[in-house]
């Protein structure tokens, strides 16, 4: 397992513990109460580091290695009943965005989300969760899709942002991300929206819009990541963790800026370290979501979706 630099102490209890009770099976010294004195303190030292991260260290744990991703989330949540859909019709399939149906129970749902991969092969097969126009446009296919027949969308945003080559913006990636928000703003089904990761930019609100939007505990939602932020106000990335301060990118601080409706908590130590309750805390908020959007009808869901929107932010006249 790694391990980022503020979860060193946990290390090092850790392997404590793992010795302390390698000691006890390789000999006949009791060593339980020693066992219980490590495992005291290390659940103290996890509580006392991960109820007081910074929004840098909350931004460093949604990009973590172990954490899950989109396909992670809708192969547990489905339990076998995800069927992939490809394609946009138009140019071709999107790899870094994925989406098909697949049964919670025995409700329907559309999943669509960024995937981003687990080693350098497959991070370079995803385009590192960085999606093209086409990826747009093939979520926007599914989307419509799931409204001509009825079915709830859920989508699970985790990218560092869309991609940002010329050959992409060649292919209209402003128009590709324009059009999915202002056809998800009318969309006649709902569409729940939960953020697992990175939701960075443009392209995290190419798939963003929601009756419902959530993020998980240790993730982040902003217009720029901290080290471009750094970059561009101070000439360096030095400067990253306060500008993840300055850009209020947390849970938290989406939640008192009623930017997004709920907070999903994640597991002690993150959703890495105990992946099937961070399953089951989405599944949970999911159903828990769609119970509150599933019996308005079609004029009143858009309207109401329309108006949330509307209210967001403040202005001057």
């Amino acid at each position: 397992m790694e391990y980022l630099d503020f979860e060193l102490p946990i290390k090092e209890l850790e392997d404590q513990l793992t010795k302390c009770q390698l000691i006890g099976e390789e000999s006949d010294v009791d060593v339980t109460e020693t066992c219980k004195q490590i495992e005291k303190k290390l659940e103290k030292t996890k509580k006392e580091i991960f109820e007081n991260l910074t929004p840098w260290q909350k931004v460093q744990l949604s990009r973590h290695p172990s954490r899950p991703y989109t396909l992670d989330y809708i192969n547990n949540l489905t339990q076998g009943t995800f069927i992939e859909l490809h394609g946009d019709r138009g140019v071709s399939d999107d790899k870094a965005m994925i989406g098909g149906l697949g049964k919670i129970g025995d409700q329907s749902f559309m999943f669509i989300g960024q995937q981003k991969g687990f080693n350098t092969k497959t991070r370079q097969y995803r385009n590192f969760g960085m999606a093209n126009p086409e990826g747009y446009r093939k979520a926007l296919r599914l989307m419509k899709l799931a409204e001509k027949f009825g079915i709830p969308v859920v989508t699970l945003v985790d990218t560092p942002g869309a991609y940002p080559g010329l050959e992409a913006e060649e292919r209209g990636q402003g128009e590709a991300i324009a059009r999915n928000i202002f056809e998800m703003s009318r969309l006649k089904t709902p569409i729940i929206t939960v953020i697992i990761g990175e939701g960075a930019s443009g392209g995290a609100l190419g798939i963003g819009v929601g009756d419902v939007v959530l993020m998980m505990e240790n993730t982040w939602y902003s217009v720029i990541s901290p080290e471009s932020c750094s970059s561009i106000l101070w000439r360096s990335w030095e400067y990253k963790e306060t500008a993840a301060e300055a850009l209020k990118l947390t849970a938290n601080d989406m939640k008192r800026l009623k930017l997004i409706d709920g907070i999903i908590r994640e597991p002690l130590g993150g959703a890495h370290s105990d992946r099937e309750k961070a399953y089951k805390s989405v599944e949970l908020a999911i159903l828990k979501a769609f119970s509150e959007v599933k019996d308005l009808p079609e004029k009143k869901l858009v309207k109401k979706r329309m108006e949330k929107y509307f209210d967001m932010g403040e202005f001057r006249g």
